[in-house]
């Protein structure tokens, strides 16, 4: 939990009261929990004027885990069936709330620690490419391609029939060819070496990382409303949009997610798993913004 804003040392182990649910809603006893950049934002304070939160407050919506309860109205879900999906009572705890529409039965094929790295990685790719209204041939950029939404949002596009130019480091480069993605590096000159291996730009663009890249994607697709940025709230200075909301059909999603990584069409990378008193490393790890896939924490 967290009393106040700050860095990762703010992050306390703590006792809460076991949270009960409500009408709709199931307890989660959580076997795994995603770390995400949205995460230690909000730990912050750094998101408090957009996404501000009761303290103190347990971090985290990336959960999977086992129905422990389920509240009134609950009846398409029984106590003991696998799980995972976005938890609304914080996922880095023991035991975590989640709403029906927000959860799907995990695949027997899916580990704990994968079906814990999916659900905020794929709502979100599958949310963003329905708002750009992408079709199969075109091509897109993804500023941040080896990381946590970036990695499944590259695999995603290419599902669809989708070029990906992914950017990254040099050492993710080898990394995003094993996608399906082309890779070219970030930062300045980006523009040049897009172009370089697609003389048109793109059609449109995805910033997943949140470094500055968006007057670039902009140039890039030459139409700032083809543009998303889901790291960078300044994104609609330019005309750009900055996508936070949840996606219409959450658990149709995650089915499909889950059952294209069941099939290993899609692969998540684990880059590290953390216990529960390791979440303020991981959090200052995934601040390092090199990280290369999700990072988890395992309460039980």
């Amino acid at each position: 939990m967290f009393a106040e804003y700050g860095d990762a040392e703010v992050l306390r182990v703590a006792e809460r009261a076991v949270p009960e649910p409500g009408p709709g809603q199931v307890r989660i006893a959580v076997r795994a929990a995603g770390v995400n950049p949205i995460d230690w934002k909000i730990r912050s304070g750094a998101m408090a004027a957009v996404m501000p939160v009761d303290l103190p407050a347990v971090p985290g919506v990336d959960v999977a885990g086992v129905v422990e309860c389920v509240g009134p109205g609950v009846t398409d879900v029984a106590v003991g069936d696998d799980v995972f999906g976005k938890a609304v009572s914080g996922s880095y705890a023991e035991l975590a709330l989640a709403n029906l529409d927000a959860i799907a039965a995990k695949p027997e094929a899916v580990s704990w620690e994968v079906a814990a790295a999916l659900p905020v990685a794929a709502t979100t790719a599958y949310h963003a490419f329905a708002l750009l209204g992408l079709e199969r041939g075109e091509t897109i950029v993804i500023d941040g391609a080896a990381g946590g939404v970036g990695t499944v949002a590259v695999q995603v596009a290419r599902h669809r029939g989708l070029t990906v130019i992914g950017t990254a480091g040099p050492r993710n480069h080898d990394y995003l060819r094993s996608l399906g993605a082309i890779p070219v590096a970030y930062g300045d000159g980006l523009v040049d070496r897009v172009r370089a291996v697609a003389a048109h730009g793109a059609d449109a663009a995805v910033d997943a990382a949140g470094r500055g890249s968006l007057p670039a994607l902009v140039e890039l697709t030459g139409n700032p409303h083809r543009v998303i940025s889901l790291a960078d709230a300044s994104a609609e200075s330019l005309g750009a949009r900055f996508v936070y909301g949840e996606p219409g059909d959450m658990r149709g999603i995650l089915d499909e997610a889950a059952a294209l990584v069941a099939a290993g069409t899609i692969t998540v990378t684990i880059a590290r798993t953390y216990p529960l008193a390791g979440a303020a490393a991981a959090h200052r790890d995934s601040q390092t913004g090199h990280v290369r896939g999700k990072l988890v924490l395992t309460p039980i």
